[in-house]
């Protein structure tokens, strides 16, 4: 049985408590927030114990420990789990800065704990056949990737200012699966972006409509597209072509029931927002957690993919500001 320590009680943190309490080998032993009602309202539907967050990291009934807290604490939980010789599941991105997450990475290795970056695209369904047909060679050699994300409302405002931007944030996400499904790294990066869908955001310091587009030394091209805004539903697409073919993941509909009539074929929409078209991603990547901190196997994405996908949202961002091709070292 591995005991699990939650830091941070809001939304995705109550996620993963749902996916916990569906696991036989895992127990939820220990929760803690900011906020005390948030700890208080999850532990009474889970049995957990209410701690401070230094007093689960401390604890001798907690084998591993979930960071679900706003990405500017990142840093010092992670620190202090590693240091306690606790395993580490912790939500994107490690953090706003690369050279923190160095340090990080520093602390992490020494003390020798596994270490999971929950990067949960990798573990839908979809994304992941989709990932092993193309790793088997089915389209031959990767020549383009597409990938569409697209929100259904930008967040607060509040959100937004401590975000780190659209590129750290948001399509964070979308550079992890560039580099899932390139198989190879990106050398260059090129991003343009406005601010479309909120004047709020664009005062901010953000942007809410982006572009990004990145090259490997081997000349495979990565497309992204990011906006805040999409009328219709979240939106979520993938597609690969390659030197044989193509691959291509569409979006989840609420059903699979079509209707076709004079006025012509109508789907069913999208599932409404990323809790719901990623619920089994969610369970999917908690599961890979559990199960390689029990049996000793690696653990993917790690730290370390955390790192290089904020490389990634740095160049980005650079890139943006100076109107210029960034290059990665």
């Amino acid at each position: 049985m591995l005991n699990i320590g939650l830091l941070g009680c809001g939304r995705i943190g109550q996620v993963h408590a749902k996916t916990i309490e569906r696991m036989g080998n895992v127990r939820l032993s220990a929760v803690a927030d900011a906020f005390p009602q948030a700890a208080q309202d999850l532990a009474k539907r889970t049995g957990a114990a209410v701690m401070d967050a230094a007093d689960v990291i401390a604890s001798p009934d907690v084998d591993a420990i979930i960071i679900a807290t706003p990405t500017d604490t990142h840093y010092d939980l992670i620190h202090a789990a590693a240091r306690a010789g606790k395993a580490i599941f912790c939500e994107k991105p490690v953090d706003l800065s690369s050279a923190r997450i160095r340090d990080c990475i520093k602390v992490v290795e020494k003390a020798g704990v596994p270490f999971l970056t929950a990067f949960n695209r990798r573990f839908d369904p979809n994304f992941a056949s989709l990932q092993a047909r193309l790793r088997d060679g089915e389209i031959g050699a990767v020549e383009l990737v597409t990938i569409l994300s697209r929100d259904p409302a930008p967040p607060p405002i509040s959100y937004i200012e401590r975000s780190g931007g659209i590129f750290r944030d948001m399509m964070i996400h979308d550079f992890d699966m560039a580099r899932f499904l390139l198989g190879e790294e990106p050398v260059q990066v090129f991003a343009v972006g406005s601010a479309l869908v909120d004047p709020a955001i664009g005062a901010a310091g953000d942007v809410d409509t982006a572009a990004v587009t990145l090259t490997t030394a081997r000349g495979a091209i990565c497309q992204i597209t990011n906006s805040r805004r999409a009328t219709y539903g979240y939106d979520q697409r993938v597609e690969v072509h390659g030197s044989l073919g193509m691959l291509r993941a569409g979006n989840v509909m609420e059903h699979t029931v079509e209707v076709a009539n004079s006025s012509g074929f109508r789907t069913a929409p999208t599932l409404n927002f990323f809790l719901e078209r990623y619920s089994e991603a969610y369970r999917i990547e908690l599961v890979h957690f559990a199960d390689a901190v029990a049996a000793g196997t690696p653990i993917s994405p790690n730290i370390t993919d955390g790192l290089k996908a904020q490389i990634l949202a740095d160049a980005a961002a650079t890139s943006l500001e100076t109107g210029k091709a960034v290059s990665i070292g």
